[in-house]
């Protein structure tokens, strides 16, 4: 790997320079994006591999190429391992992202203007389950449920009075923004019910899936999508495991149907990862995950914020502004943190009354931490410094948080080696052109 940053300095110097500052970045910022995480080297150098060369339209033996015989063996590898992981009947490994993932469902199972019910964007639900603006949206009727506004959990009475109105052909379950267990068989109930099929994106919370942390919806969904690098800690790309009944519309949904040549070098990456998810380092690191998160969560509310559903069940949390501060927005917090170093996302939170762009919430996740293997006690003096960073956000507090917030994170360094490796090269080839 040393080679090919060098030939990257090489050849494109602007390049390499944001690479090492990215770097520099993820070390000395604190990422409580939930949706993010670190991969592994190994990871990293299979994701740097000529297999992204090759061309390999098809499946294994059913290629539209040849030479794809060592391609071939990374993809069946991933197959097998992602169903091994997930115990589900069929995998395909081949979709770039989860929302291509979702419309190769939609594509095996639905017809124009056919029925989903899904959960809605303001309640955790996801762009890519039918908001307006999507081609989901545009291609399929849509209609959403919510969570109760008491308990903001899902409100499975109002799910199965609108199945019962609509005869939705598909159910999604699944959120973005949502912190408590799904309960899938509960949604099997109302699916049989009105006879609809039943997809749970489970994106966020693979990871804990993966690794009994969480329920698995395998056995009550026929179809179950998910991308690769959040709780996975994979690359970038999608995942979707089905019943034995419906791999054959799956696969030609994905290929021919919506994408063309896959990522050999990024599946090759994806059977990395879930060779590592089979781990026990791995399985230990998702129970963290959660631990960290619910001691993240307990500590805001005791620092004055409101946690939404009164708490979190996996890797992350909606964290209510409006108790600590009711001026402050979402992203006002957001911009106020990441001057500290500490990186979250503006979040609206359900019912919210202002635009999703400003938002009451913040969304916070324990992921990216909990691998760099910090434990609940880093979790607790960072809920502190949140609450310090907004309740006084004057320039001598900020700079004096954003200092002890990076000497935090030089404890729990990431890519330490390859960090030192760039800036290394970066100093020769100074010192040689001077």
């Amino acid at each position: 790997m040393l080679r090919i940053f060098e030939a990257l300095l090489e050849t494109d110097p602007e390049i390499f320079e944001a690479i090492v500052a990215d770097i520099e970045r993820q070390n000395l910022y604190l990422n409580l994006i939930a949706s993010e995480n670190y991969t592994s080297p190994a990871v990293l150098a299979a994701l740097a591999n000529p297999m992204q060369n090759k061309y390999a339209e098809g499946y294994p033996n059913r290629r539209y190429y040849g030479g794809c015989d060592f391609v071939d063996i990374a993809e069946r590898l991933a197959i097998e391992r992602a169903k091994q992981l997930f115990n589900a009947d069929h995998a395909n490994v081949q979709p770039h992202a989860g929302v291509q993932a979702n419309m190769a469902v939609y594509l095996a199972c639905l017809e124009h203007g056919d029925v989903i019910l899904s959960p809605a964007l303001a309640h955790g639900g996801h762009l890519s389950h039918g908001a307006p603006v999507t081609a989901s949206g545009k291609f399929y009727r849509v209609v959403q449920y919510g969570v109760n506004k008491e308990t903001e959990t899902i409100d499975f009475d109002q799910v199965r009075q609108l199945a019962r109105e609509h005869k939705p052909k598909l159910i999604i379950c699944g959120y973005s923004a949502y912190s408590r267990v799904v309960e899938f068989d509960k949604f099997r109930e109302i699916a049989d019910e009105v006879g609809a099929l039943l997809l749970a994106d489970i994106a966020h919370i693979a990871g804990l899936v993966a690794a009994g942390a969480h329920p698995s919806p395998v056995p009550y969904c026929d179809f179950v999508t998910t991308t690769t690098h959040k709780t996975l800690r994979g690359p970038r790309g999608a995942l979707i495991l089905c019943k034995s009944e419906w791999a054959q519309s799956i696969d030609k949904a994905v290929f021919p149907g919506s994408q063309g040549g896959p990522f050999m070098h990024v599946i090759a990456a994806k059977a990395v990862c879930f060779k590592e998810a089979m781990s026990e380092e791995f399985r230990q690191d998702q129970f963290q995950t959660v631990a960290n998160a619910r001691a993240l969560a307990e500590e805001l509310r005791r620092q004055g914020f409101r946690i939404v559903s009164g708490g979190t069940d996996n890797h992350l949390m909606l964290v209510d502004l409006r108790p600590f501060n009711p001026n402050l927005t979402g992203a006002d917090a957001e911009k106020l943190l990441q001057r500290a170093h500490i990186i979250v996302n503006k979040n609206a939170i359900p019912f919210d009354e202002r635009p999703p762009m400003k938002a009451s919430g913040i969304r916070i996740g324990t992921p990216a931490c909990t691998t760099r293997k910090m434990k609940e006690e880093e979790m607790k003096l960072i809920g502190r410094w949140i609450a310090k960073v907004l309740h006084d956000p004057s320039d001598e507090t900020i700079v004096q948080l954003r200092n002890e917030v990076v000497e935090l994170c030089q404890q729990f360094p990431i890519y330490a080696d390859l960090w030192e490796t760039m800036k290394s090269l970066r100093e020769e080839v100074t010192v040689k052109s001077s």
